[in-house]
């Protein structure tokens, strides 16, 4: 069996592994942000502050575009003067209105549930920011509504347009007066994903890499992935969900201090199903049929640590930290760089998501396809 450090150093074999270059695309993420910020500029966010500020912001979108409406939330923070809220789902919550400004973000444009969402913001009035594909339902819907329209390119997955999807938000919310990110800022986290994409390239080596380390240190475990602020809990979210798409691995997340309330009962976790008398169930039908002598895998605590975290989150981080070692759980600290709190997310975001794509490589996966969700897709289209 080839050693782990020996596949994520061997560039011909990652190149050969990503037909579809996922790594390439995530490389992209500085080019995004400074892209999209012209996008939105030149597209006129600006205007969305010409009636005030809105009573509430409202994000819809699902998956890969979802994720846009939490970085606004997350750059935002607490001192935002409205509430901003993702909305996963068909239609709208019956408070939203027309004091309110509705985003419907979709990198395909053809989302059902966002063209849903948007539809029913349409008829009720709102206010309206679309970031889409040029061309698409989305955006034609978006024009019945005289919503200010931002274009995505280049193609990518919607998981790999993060900060093509995201960055409109932050320039729009600084317009709008709910959070600070002028130009200066929006650079600086164009900077850290820059940085990023040097440490992390493809022929860089596991000893200078971080993303390559993560990924080894999260081989063969189950990631149990904190956050210590709100902001680190969007980045905690967006790993595990990359973990899913990119690897194809289970993963569970939380924020603390909430995932110190019941999450963390889960580092007592047996390696192996037990009966009550505290044996183990050979009959179980959940324990590992591969190899009986095998334990199942274990958990790894990966904490996301945020540079304004509050002093007794600090503390809980630690104290869990020395719970799950004492439980012999792996554990993994990731410490927020940046200023601004955009560059500090962009830096958890870009990091995890390097690492995601090369956890999927070294299990031989290729990041890009989901079949699962094209399965999906289709038999929700033959039923329909």
């Amino acid at each position: 069996m080839p050693v782990p450090d020996a596949v994520l150093d061997d560039v011909s074999q990652l190149e050969a592994g990503d037909p579809a270059a996922m790594l390439r695309a995530i490389a992209s993420g500085a080019a995004q942000v400074r892209e999209a910020a012209v996008l939105a500029t030149e597209a006129g966010v600006a205007r969305l502050a010409d009636d005030g500020r809105p009573r509430a912001v409202v994000v819809c979108g699902m998956g890969g575009s979802g994720i846009a409406g939490d970085v606004l939330a997350a750059v935002a923070g607490q001192a935002t003067p409205v509430p901003i809220v993702t909305h996963r789902g068909y239609g709208l919550p019956a408070w939203v209105g027309s004091m309110d400004l509705v985003v419907a973000v979709s990198c395909s444009g053809s989302t059902e549930e966002t063209l849903s969402a948007l539809e029913e913001a349409v008829r009720r009035g709102c206010r309206l920011l679309v970031v889409g594909q040029t061309g698409s339902p989305l955006d034609d819907l978006g024009q019945r509504g005289r919503a200010v329209f931002v274009p995505v390119t280049q193609g990518r997955q919607p998981r790999a347009s993060v900060w093509a999807l995201s960055t409109p938000l932050v320039v729009a919310g600084h317009a709008l007066g709910l959070l600070h990110a002028p130009p200066e800022v929006v650079e600086e986290a164009a900077a850290v994903l820059e940085a990023l994409a040097d440490r992390c390239r493809v022929d860089a080596e596991v000893v200078v890499n971080p993303a390559k380390r993560l990924a080894l240190e999260l081989d063969g475990v189950l990631p149990v992935v904190w956050g210590t602020t709100p902001l680190a809990g969007t980045a905690a979210y967006r790993f595990a969900c990359q973990l899913n798409e990119n690897a194809q691995l289970p993963a569970t997340w939380g924020a603390l201090p909430e995932a110190n309330h019941n999450q963390v009962v889960a580092f007592d976790r047996p390696s192996a199903p037990q009966r009550s008398d505290g044996a183990r169930d050979a009959d179980d039908f959940f324990r590992d049929r591969g190899d009986d002598e095998e334990q199942e895998s274990g958990l790894a605590l990966v904490l996301l640590r945020d540079s304004e975290e509050h002093p007794q989150v600090a503390v809980r981080a630690d104290v869990s930290a020395e719970l799950a070692r004492q439980r012999d759980l792996a554990v993994v600290e990731l410490r927020a760089q940046g200023a601004s709190s955009f560059a500090r997310l962009a830096s958890l975001i870009g990091v995890t998501d390097w690492a995601s794509a090369y956890l999927a490589l070294l299990h031989g996966t290729d990041p890009t396809p989901v079949d699962t969700i094209t399965a999906l897709k289709r038999r929700l289209t033959r039923g329909a």
